[in-house]
Formats: C-alpha cells, sequence, structure tokens
C-alpha cells in the first residue's frame, strides 16, 4: 500500500507541475479578490502566446498595462486543445480576476457561457462576436475588410505584370469574405488598370478549414502561372500554402491575421502583414475599466509588420496615412458586414 500510496503522490505532483507550467504563476490562494487588487487575464486559443499575432499582441499589452500601473496582476494561459478553452477562462474566474481577455473565434461559445457563469468578473472576447448581450461580456473585432483594402493598395504599387492575386479561405466565412473582397477594392481604388484575381476555397473539405495548405499551394501556383506577380492570402495554414508557393516562385506576398513573414520558410517572400492591434487596444480596453468605465465592445485598430527594405519608403507611408483615413472613415471600403 505505501507503495502504490508513493506512486499517487509522485503521479499528483507532476500533474500539478504539469498545470502550473501552462500559467505566468501558480498559487492555492488569490489576492484577486480585493477591491484594492486589480487582475487581468489572457486565455490563448492554441496557437500559444508566441503566434505573431493577436495572442502575442495582447499579452505585450497586458504587460505594458502593468507597468504602467493599470494592473496589479497579469496571467496568461496557453490552450493546448480546444477542449479545454472552457475549462481555463474557468480558472481565472474562479481566482476572481476582473477582466478576462479570450482570444480567437474558435473561443466565442466558451467565453458566452463563463460569462454567464461568472457575473463578477469581465469578459473580452479578441475576434469575437456575439449574438447574445451581456453587462459582463464585450467583443473586439478588427476590420478585414480594411485590412484587404489596405494589402491590394499594396499589391497595386507593387506589381509590375498589372496582374495580382487573393487567396482566401471559403466566402462563407465573413471575415475571409471581408479580406479579399477589401482586397479586390483596394486594388481598383489604387490602380483600375490593375487586374485582381481573387479565389476562395469553396466546396472543400470541412475537415480541412483553415488547415488545406495543399489547396493553398496549388491555388498560389495557379495564379502565378496565370501572371500574378504579387499574391495577398488568408485563412490559416490555408493561406500559409499560398505563401510558401509564393516563396518557392520568388513572388512578393502580402499576408494577413499575424506576421507571416515571421514564421520561417513559408514567409521569406512576405513584405509586409495586416493584422490587428491588440497590444493597443487591450491596453486601452483596461485603461477604461480602470477609470470607472466598462470594457466596452468595438472595432480595432490595425497595424502591419514592417516591410523589408525593398519596399519603397514612399509606400510604408502611404500605408500609414491610409490606414488613418481608413480608421477615420475619409477613405471607405463598401465592403458590406456581411456577404450579399
Amino acid at each position: 500500500m505505501r507503495i502504490r500510496d508513493s506512486a499517487l503522490r509522485i503521479a499528483n505532483y507532476f500533474f500539478l507541475t504539469t498545470a502550473c507550467w501552462a500559467l505566468t504563476a501558480c498559487g492555492s490562494s488569490s489576492d484577486c479578490f480585493r477591491e484594492d487588487v486589480f487582475c487581468a487575464a489572457l486565455v490563448t486559443d492554441t496557437l500559444g502566446v508566441k503566434d505573431h499575432g493577436i495572442n502575442q499582441d495582447a499579452w505585450a499589452g497586458l504587460e505594458e498595462a502593468k507597468a504602467n500601473g493599470l494592473a496589479d496582476r497579469v496571467e496568461y494561459i496557453e490552450s493546448m486543445d480546444s477542449r479545454d478553452y472552457g475549462k481555463n477562462i474557468a480558472y481565472f474566474a474562479d481566482q476572481g480576476f476582473d477582466l478576462i481577455f479570450t482570444s480567437g473565434a474558435a473561443l466565442d461559445d466558451a467565453t458566452l457561457q463563463n460569462a454567464d457563469l461568472y457575473p463578477d468578473s469581465a469578459f473580452v472576447g479578441l475576434n469575437q462576436t456575439f449574438e447574445e448581450s451581456r453587462q459582463n461580456l464585450a467583443s473586439l473585432t478588427f476590420p478585414e475588410d480594411q485590412m484587404g483594402f489596405a494589402a491590394g493598395v499594396l499589391a497595386a504599387r507593387l506589381t509590375k505584370t498589372k496582374i495580382v492575386a487573393a487567396i482566401c479561405e471559403t466566402s462563407g466565412i465573413g471575415s475571409m469574405w471581408r479580406y479579399c473582397e477589401g482586397f479586390r477594392a483596394g486594388v481598383k481604388f489604387a490602380d483600375e488598370t490593375v487586374r485582381a484575381i481573387v479565389i476562395y476555397r469553396e466546396d472543400g473539405d470541412r475537415e480541412k478549414l483553415f488547415v488545406d495548405e495543399a489547396w493553398g499551394y496549388e491555388t498560389g501556383e495557379d495564379v502565378i502561372r496565370r501572371g500574378a506577380d504579387v499574391v495577398f492570402a488568408a485563412g490559416g495554414v490555408t493561406g500559409q500554402g499560398a505563401l510558401r508557393a509564393a516563396s518557392e516562385h520568388g513572388i512578393r506576398a502580402i499576408g494577413a491575421e499575424r506576421d507571416q513573414a515571421a514564421l520561417g520558410e513559408s514567409g521569406s517572400g512576405v513584405v509586409a502583414s495586416f493584422y490587428g492591434d491588440a497590444r493597443l487596444e487591450v491596453r486601452e480596453t483596461m485603461r477604461r475599466m480602470r477609470e470607472g468605465g466598462k470594457a466596452g465592445a468595438g472595432i480595432g485598430s490595425i497595424k502591419f509588420a514592417n516591410p523589408p527594405p525593398e519596399v519603397p519608403p514612399s509606400a510604408v507611408s502611404e500605408l500609414e496615412i491610409l490606414l488613418s483615413m481608413l480608421k477615420n472613415g475619409e477613405i471607405k471600403t463598401n465592403v458590406p458586414f456581411e456577404k450579399p
């Protein structure tokens, strides 16, 4: 019996140690229930906190907020499996955290459920939309149509063949449709003589949604054969397949959703990537809450990863001005939120 008890104690030790590795801190008690202590947390999707995108930026925003005195304690959990989303969110709510950010569309159901279960905590879903409203629940999305529009303008400025292409996941997903239709509108806005080839992954295997790298690669090769010398891609690994094709053929590429150039070989031809500025929005959300307001909901700002030296400084300046004008409504994409 002693041998069996020892084995159980060892197993329990390793279980708790492994669980703690997923957190930035572990403890048996929490001071987050105190009114004078403000605690904020992030639960990522399965891409983790070093995704070169929204997760990484959101965590940087939390760290900056703490450094600026907007939070007393910040932590994160990296979700290892989609089945863990609910319990990872609940962990922080059980600890009395005041504000919990959840990152990625895949966490929307788990976020809504926990908002119902824990009315004393506030929840913000990054890149999530909710059909039902809650007093303690807010969504923060980023304008895919504007990101695609900016990518289209850049593509029109870079092309020499006067043919550019956009490759996206299925148009049945609103964000993907807005990316690619925004791209089409941006190309036309910049230069009506440039032809924009826009292709969606329609009628594909649902099991390969966002992970059909082979389709992305083959479609990328197809548009390159048709003369496209700049390729824009969106849609997770599906889009990365198109970026890899562009890289292998020495074609310039434009990414979305995260800094695609930082992801290795497939991003070697990426001249810029457009994605939401979660770092800024997380920090400002926390500022509003500390000043007595609510987390609020809305559409966040756009950022683009620093382009390489071969992109002219004039093009970079144009992009900065363009993004500002899009945000202020001085330029409109004319792409509706929902597909007609």
